[in-house]
């Protein structure tokens, strides 16, 4: 674990951890390339700290505070988010500045106890409201109430006198600071859709009141702070939290037990190229990491999901994948399917009753089917079927 102190904006650092020890985030979501743990100093003529860390990086954390105040002491903790990735070190802050007051909102004040307890009798806690401000002199911070992005207690706060937000788990992506590639995008996209993207509407909502400010610089809690091309962040935000689509093409997902399912999964993906569709993603769930297949799947307007029949039922992996994407909010999209059974089919049935139960799923009448392995006389079917599907 690193953790690399650096001036963001006049006045204010970067303090928080990188963690390459983790494997799993939230136990569920695998990162290859870490986890940043941001946290910020904020130093007008008072002082605020912006979050804590997980309890995993709090030596180096608590050191790289420490390295920051050189020797003052914080007037302030802003909690923007209680989850224990950014909250585990209130209560030894506490501890060890006594006088510092939490600023966070009545709902977080209200779920303070779920996460500490005792919380110490003499702990100075103001709660804000929206549009609330705290002045520490010669830099101000004003307070956006954000709920269910992706908590109810979730709050942003914007330093107009930097044109900066600090946006919690908005605008946050995998990857530790020290591992993260150029591009934003992927890791960002994997990182929305699988934390945040149930919640849509409340994204709008926020979208909203962020576009009457002057932001410049994009501080999440998570991933690099953002600098450059500030609308592009937040058209992609704005576009995923819309549930629309940002390509023109068709996700296939697979669940293949030997092989057989895949193979006319993939060519299906071959003759829907042949007949102009120039943008097709074949996702092979026994194979692909599942978060990643979640956002793929937001991307394109049409899916098809191939799936082989599996004790009366349905091959896990599949059932798995459409379990997380009704999860996740998935919907505003059209949908075909394919299910192989050798001798009692029963993927399609369940498929397709797993997709009515989403939201705005247009689900094309006619399903595929194949007997076992995929044979020459099954070509000219997956053919027609790939044009049913361009054309739907």
């Amino acid at each position: 674990m690193t953790g690399n102190i650096f001036e963001v904006a006049p006045g204010i650092t970067y303090i928080g951890v990188d963690d390459h020890t983790i494997e799993l985030f939230e136990n569920q979501y695998k990162v290859p390339q870490g986890v940043s743990y941001n946290s910020y100093l904020i130093k007008g003529e008072k002082i605020a700290v912006v979050d804590t860390t997980d309890d995993q990086t709090g030596t180096e954390w608590l050191a790289n505070l420490a390295k920051a105040l050189n020797g003052a002491k914080p007037d302030y903790l802003v909690i923007e988010h209680l989850e224990p990735d950014h909250s585990s070190l209130i209560s030894t802050f506490v501890e060890i500045y006594p006088e510092a007051t939490l600023v966070m909102s009545a709902t977080a004040a209200r779920m303070l106890p779920n996460y500490f307890d005792p919380i110490p009798e003499s702990c100075n806690i103001v709660t804000v409201k929206e549009g609330d401000t705290l002045d520490l002199g010669g830099l101000t911070l004003q307070f956006i109430l954000a709920p269910m992005v992706h908590w109810p207690e979730v709050m942003m706060a914007y330093c107009p006198e930097r044109k900066l937000i600090f946006s919690a788990d908005a605008f946050g992506t995998f990857g530790a600071l020290d591992a993260l590639s150029e591009d934003w995008e992927p890791e960002a996209a994997r990182y929305y859709f699988n934390i945040v993207g149930k919640y849509g509407p409340q994204v709008q909502n926020t979208l909203k009141k962020l576009s009457q400010l002057d932001i410049r610089t994009i501080c999440p809690l998570h991933g690099p702070i953002l600098t450059d091309d500030i609308s592009r962040y937040i058209s992609l935000y704005d576009t995923w939290s819309s549930y629309r689509p940002e390509k023109d093409g068709v996700f296939i997902a697979c669940a293949s037990i030997h092989g057989n399912t895949l193979e006319a999964a993939e060519y299906l993906a071959e003759e829907l190229r042949r007949l102009g569709v120039k943008d097709v993603f074949v996702a092979d769930l026994t194979r692909l990491d599942i978060s990643e297949a979640v956002a793929e799947a937001f991307k394109y307007p049409k899916a098809v999901f191939c799936a082989s029949s599996y004790d009366a039922g349905l091959f896990t992996p599949m059932h798995t994948f459409l379990h997380v994407l009704a999860a996740k909010g998935y919907c505003n999209r059209k949908a075909a399917i394919v299910e192989n059974g050798s001798w009692a089919p029963s993927a399609g049935k369940v498929m397709l009753a797993m997709l009515s139960e989403m939201k705005a799923i247009d689900v094309m009448p006619d399903t595929l089917t194949i007997r076992g392995a995929f044979k020459e006389a099954d070509r000219s079917a997956v053919a027609d079927f790939a044009t049913k599907v361009r054309d739907f």
